[in-house]
């Protein structure tokens, strides 16, 4: 799977950075999903190759606005650019009101079923070749993460299997290697009957805010991607005598090392962190230090619009921007 950053700012955004928004992609490179729609991801997409017809599920970690006030926005644009196919949107309760009073007042018709799902009753959802659940999380309202769970990776026909069941080779085939179900003989034939993973599922969890990364314990321990905020640096925390409900980079750095994840991201970064400090305030080499103090494994500061790809080796690289 890979992973697209269309916003890394926490609270309000920067000359370099927006607020939070990650896309997560299939395997395939066709499907994706979006975590967290602050204002702006609608343009931030337009410097990617990101599609809103391709978009398969949006899901809201938290009420704060960094997280959510570009959905009226993208929903609509989304309509503009002609997708039909209906649109599962997990959100906290509290904003389905504002959701579809933003969309009423605007006079916004979509062409589209919008498939409106309160995130405190969220039981799970799957498409493509992945499976999606929650993570209850802690912050100064409920905010949760969003778990993506790979099925069949790199799925092969297993031949051996269709052969020994009569299916002759053909069209009946290439269907069924296409994940679709096909009639055959008075029965159908289903795609997970014959297709074999050729490598182990891959896990990557997005978290929302977060000031407990113990919270993330059974889930994270040996995962793939671990997505979580590094709001603060220790020392900004010890001036200031506060975390307002976040984490800083060595809280979440100790956390992975402990849990074994192959791969740390941190995102969401205060605007006080600049890409060089010039004498004025924090740089963001501040809080990469802070957390390879703590953490061993592979570590990825995210970036606006970059991608980062999931390989077969477990590594999470960044790809070309081009």
């Amino acid at each position: 799977m890979d992973l697209q950053f269309l916003g890394t700012s926490s609270g309000v955004p920067t000359k370099a950075r927006n607020v939070s928004a990650t896309a997560v992609i299939e395997s395939t490179g066709h499907g994706w999903y979006l975590v967290d729609c602050g204002e702006g991801t609608q343009h931030q997409l337009l410097h990617s190759s990101l599609s809103m017809r391709d978009l398969r599920g949006i899901f809201i970690t938290h009420v704060h606005g960094d997280h959510c006030f570009g959905l009226p926005g993208l929903l609509a644009s989304a309509g503009m650019s002609g997708r039909q196919e209906p649109l599962p949107l997990v959100l906290p309760d509290a904003l389905l009101g504002w959701v579809r009073q933003s969309l009423a007042v605007s006079e916004t018709f979509l062409p589209f079923e919008l498939q409106l799902q309160a995130l405190e009753t969220f039981k799970g959802f799957s498409a493509g070749n992945v499976e999606v659940s929650t993570i209850e999380l802690s912050h100064r309202v409920p905010s949760w993460g969003y778990v993506f769970d790979e099925r069949d990776p790199a799925p092969r026909l297993d031949t051996a299997r269709l052969k020994a069941d009569g299916i002759p080779a053909g069209p009946l085939w290439g269907q069924l290697a296409h994940g679709l179900a096909v009639p055959h003989e008075g029965r159908t034939l289903e795609p997970r009957d014959y297709l074999q993973p050729t490598r182990p599922p891959q896990r990557i969890i997005v978290c929302g805010d977060n000031d407990r990364p113990e919270l993330l314990a059974e889930l994270a321990q040996g995962v793939d991607v671990l997505v979580h905020e590094a709001t603060f640096t220790q020392p900004v925390v010890e001036r200031s005598q506060t975390t307002f409900g976040h984490s800083t980079a060595a809280q979440v750095a100790r956390f992975a090392e402990a849990a074994g994840v192959k791969n740390l991201v941190l995102t969401h970064f205060s605007a006080r962190y600049q890409p060089t400090a010039n004498g004025r305030g924090n740089s963001i080499a501040e809080v990469r230090e802070e957390a390879m103090a703590h953490y061993s494994g592979h570590l990825t500061l995210a970036q606006d619009l970059q991608r980062y790809h999931l390989g077969r080796d477990g590594r999470l690289e960044a790809l070309d921007k081009a």
